[in-house]
């Protein structure tokens, strides 16, 4: 399989996209090629400076970069040329299996939206973005692709949430729930509302309406929301995470003997901070494009960009979009699509 991978997104870009694609090509044999889009003199810089020579890279020149304060529109019409756009073209042309960026989310959504076009049945991707639990992973759709979102757009991010949550993280009757405010299905707003009126009647295997808390203490596998919702429940859940670790850090070294005690629990520490690593997961799908995307995390290591590419390769390997296509022809016998012109993220 070949990936196309945007080499000058993300805050640390390129020198950690370049390690990134070298851990993985040095990790995964499978993979054909790695087209590294951006600008050549400095990818070819990065490359020398980590002594990395492969015959399956293969540079694309980029002459832009798409900023984090452009606007997504703008970065499609103005940075034709942008190492993300690049990267998109070659999974367009059929010269690339996948694309992986850390760059610009609403640029990504938007380069993938209109040239790869959405999956028939589709009317708009979502996010879905791989979260810990104690016991679980759950699938949160959509973490951040479209703010606006109708009814029908959350039913199709439920069965694509099942797929992946099937597909990749292997729960054979993944339990979707629907996050609202309240646990009955009179709570909520008017999108909530509806949705679980679509949801009640699918063939998924639907549990209701979850709360904020059930996200950790009674976790589902799918859990289904707008893009508003699902960035600000993934970008919260993050911080905190942070934050504990920094808060628990601090107590421990007041006292000799809580170093102690932290010391005798290292390793239950150093599984908890990989647990909630989000380099971890590497990358969240796009689902619903015609093509497969990886969205990875603005300060992504280059671990993070080796998981991200391996994300790619599993989602390809295991038939997403396929998969896809066939369950949506179920999910529309109980939503008609309707008629709504792609929107392109601001």
């Amino acid at each position: 399989m070949k990936i196309a991978l945007d080499a000058m997104g993300g805050d640390y870009a390129p020198s950690v996209t370049i390690e990134g694609a070298a851990m993985a090509l040095r990790a995964y044999p499978r993979i054909e090629k790695i087209f590294l889009a951006g600008e050549e003199s400095k990818l070819k810089a990065e490359l020398n400076r980590i002594g990395f020579s492969d015959s399956r890279i293969e540079i694309i020149h980029a002459s832009q970069v798409v900023q984090m304060d452009d606007l997504a529109v703008q970065a499609l019409r103005r940075k034709k040329d942008s190492s993300v756009s690049q990267a998109v073209n070659l999974v367009k042309e059929g010269r690339a299996d996948a694309v992986v960026t850390a760059g610009h989310t609403g640029a990504a959504v938007a380069e993938t939206t209109v040239k790869l076009r959405t999956l028939e049945g589709i009317e708009r991707p979502g996010i879905a973005a791989v979260m810990p639990t104690e016991t679980n992973l759950f699938v949160l759709i959509d973490a951040g692709a479209n703010v606006n979102s109708r009814p029908v757009h959350l039913l199709q991010y439920a069965v694509m949430g099942s797929v992946y949550s099937k597909l990749i993280l292997g729960y054979a009757n993944p339990r979707v729930g629907l996050m609202s405010i309240g646990e009955e299905d009179v709570k909520g707003n008017d999108l909530t509302k509806e949705t679980f009126k679509l949801l009640e009647k699918s063939d998924l295997n639907f549990i209701g309406n979850i709360e904020g808390h059930d996200l950790f203490e009674n976790p589902v596998e799918v859990v289904v929301c707008d893009g508003f919702v699902g960035n600000v429940v993934l970008k919260t859940s993050e911080s905190i995470a942070v934050a504990m670790g920094h808060w628990l850090k601090g107590e421990l070294k007041k006292s000799p003997i809580r170093m102690l005690g932290a010391w005798l629990a290292n390793g239950a520490f150093q599984a908890i901070r990989r647990k909630t690593d989000y380099a971890e997961c590497g990358g969240a799908l796009l689902l619903g494009i015609n093509g497969i995307c990886i969205i990875g995390h603005g300060a992504s290591s280059a671990v993070a960009i080796k998981n991200a590419i391996r994300v790619a390769m599993e989602s390809i390997e295991q038939k997403v979009n396929p998969t896809i296509l066939q369950e949506i022809k179920k999910a529309r016998l109980y939503a008609p699509p309707t008629h709504d012109p792609t929107l392109i993220p601001r």
